[in-house]
């Protein structure tokens, strides 16, 4: 194993392996070994696809050639994360005449990971699913811990199912064809994990900015394997998110809001990706934690310092209303019994989940920006 590959084991009941570095999807061996039949659907988008689908579909064949394979693809970008393209996603099974012991490979990013995810959880009540993701933000967040949906009008993810992956293979070498701003959002995912409990990942993400946003595969790799390790910690002990696991979402509840106000617009717009608007989101999550009196404003400062030096945006978009951002985040998944709860911190490193929070305080951080 070189400087630039790590693997990571996720245990519990449903135990995998992460596995990390330059060229993975070239292997078909290691793409094989997660595939107990022999019906394969590949599901990508069009920005992902032309680049890499043929690829492991070839070096997938090559190590089984007994495999039948098909492909579905959606248009890229969070506005395919909806049902009707859930819809497909099955309908492409059925075409395949898929079995119980099928396979979705979901190569692409979080939305792709998403979608594949939750039509294998759904198609013959779950087949195996394995994550091919692409974005850093997928590698360090939403292909690791089973969490799998999409999007309805009224919120973000709404409509899901907890599947944990057969197996996990993040090429690293596919973040090199992606654009700044897609790494820039991963890397707001990798700084949330210093964030919410490693103060010296934290760090060490201050002083490896140049190298990160280089994309250099050694901190690269690094960065994943450190993130990855962190949420397979928490997701062994609490992989229903009944507790511990709520801690991952710092800064998701105010940026899912803002997701969802702007509509989940296409690629290449204006408005926010989710990378971002969790950015956003955990700064206002560390001032609420300042104003309610939980925290110093100077680790407020040093997240947002941190978060900008990679830059990312750390205020609220224009255009957008406190009362409806608010709305939105009353619908979030963590709630019980209609108050809002929320993930805040007492510092770096010192997140906690706070129920009851008072919508008042979390209206006047909205108003602010």
């Amino acid at each position: 194993m070189t400087a630039s590959s790590r693997t990571v084991a996720v245990g519990g009941d449903h135990p995998y392996q992460i596995h990390i570095g330059p060229g993975l999807l070239a292997q078909g061996e290691l793409l094989a070994q997660a595939i107990r039949g022999r019906h394969v659907l590949l599901v990508s988008d069009d920005t992902v696809a032309p680049l890499y689908l043929e690829g492991v579909r070839a070096a997938l064949l090559a190590a089984r050639p007994d495999l039948k394979t098909s492909q579905h693809i959606i248009p890229a970008g969070e506005a395919s994360k909806t049902l009707d393209n859930f819809s497909a996603t099955i309908t492409a099974l059925a075409a395949l005449g898929a079995t119980r012991d099928a396979c979705v490979l979901a190569l692409g990013g979080g939305v792709v990971g998403d979608l594949g995810g939750f039509a294998a959880a759904c198609w013959m009540r779950g087949v195996d699913c394995v994550q091919l993701p692409t974005s850093l933000l997928a590698m360090v967040d939403s292909s690791v811990g089973g969490k799998t949906a999409v999007d309805i009008p009224q919120g973000k993810n709404l409509v899901g199912a907890f599947h944990p992956p057969r197996a996990v293979i993040a090429d690293t070498a596919a973040l090199r064809s992606l654009p700044v701003r897609e790494l820039r959002a991963g890397l707001a995912e990798v700084i949330k994990y210093g964030a919410i409990r490693d103060p010296l990942f934290f760090q060490w993400l201050q002083a490896e900015r140049e190298a990160l946003l280089a994309a250099d595969d050694t901190a690269l790799a690094q960065a994943i394997a450190r993130s990855c390790e962190h949420k397979a910690e928490i997701v062994e002990r609490d992989p229903l998110e009944k507790g511990e696991r709520a801690l991952l979402n710092l800064g998701h509840t105010f940026g899912h809001a803002i997701e969802t106000a702007q509509g989940y617009g296409a690629p290449g717009n204006d408005n926010l990706n989710h990378g971002e608007a969790v950015a956003v989101g955990m700064v206002l999550a560390a001032r609420l934690s300042a104003a309610l009196g939980m925290a110093e404003a100077a680790d407020t400062d040093a997240l947002r310092d941190l978060l900008a030096a990679y830059g990312l945006p750390v205020t609220i978009p224009a255009g957008l209303e406190a009362e409806a951002l608010l709305a939105h985040m009353r619908l979030d998944k963590k709630n019980i019994a209609g108050r809002l709860r929320l993930v805040l911190w007492r510092g770096i490193g010192k997140a906690e989940v706070v129920p009851d929070v008072d919508e008042a305080a979390v209206l006047e951080v909205l108003r602010q920006g």
